[in-house]
């Protein structure tokens, strides 16, 4: 007994259905990472760093990337993450945690930070060495951040972004020709059953010749 497969190009076993799902979540968690460390903070004016050192853990271990947004520092109060220049003037950038803000009788503002991890506090900060609050971080994402830098990061999206689009075209456009495909809803011929039928629908039909027959050509009728 034969069956006639039709669709053959579109593996709809449940392993195929497996592929196609881990292939969808494999594009969106792409499309998420993307997002989270390259186009959301560029929309925003946020600045990703990457954590070298240990001082925050266990919040931000070393290799996490941050994203930091700038931040009124009138708005900053304590337990906020920021990230600051650790000498004003100074490019350099450290983050931790704000524990206390100070305010003196002339009206200046200080912040007094420390490392969740380090035993004591750092040197007060004014305003001015505050570069943003850490608005959200992704584990492990920062050792990328940190070897994709100026023209290979432009290059990189616009090929990741180029990639993921058509991707999803091919597949958006596979699925639409196999809705549209015609007979697919046809039921299959299975020709060993068509021959049986035909051959029983035969032999009962010779029976009635050969009653015929006699009566023509048999005993005389007179």
């Amino acid at each position: 007994m034969s069956h006639a497969v039709q669709g053959g190009d579109q593996d709809t076993s449940p392993w195929g259905w497996v592929k196609s799902i881990v292939s969808w979540l494999l594009l969106l968690v792409v499309v998420a990472i993307l997002a989270l460390t390259i186009v959301i903070p560029r929309l925003t004016g946020s600045t990703p760093y990457t954590v070298l050192t240990g001082s925050m853990r266990p919040t931000y271990p070393p290799g996490t990337l941050i994203v930091v947004k700038p931040q009124d520092p009138a708005q900053l109060t304590a337990g906020d993450a920021i990230t600051f220049q650790k000498e004003s003037g100074n490019p350099e950038v450290v983050t931790h945690r704000i524990i206390m803000v100070r305010q003196n009788s002339q009206g200046q503002t200080t912040f007094v930070t420390q490392g969740d991890a380090n035993p004591s506090p750092d040197n007060p900060i004014v305003p001015e060495q505050v570069r943003g609050k850490v608005w959200y971080s992704v584990p492990y994402m920062g050792y990328v951040n940190s070897l994709i830098t100026g023209k290979q990061r432009a290059l990189m999206i616009t090929i990741v972004v180029g990639g993921l689009f058509v991707y999803a075209g091919f597949m958006f456009v596979g699925a639409i020709r196999e809705r549209s495909r015609p007979g697919d809803d046809e039921p299959d011929v299975d020709t060993d059953d068509a021959d049986t039928v035909v051959l029983q629908a035969v032999d009962p039909g010779a029976a009635v010749p050969r009653s015929g027959h006699r009566r023509t050509h048999g005993g005389s009728s007179r």
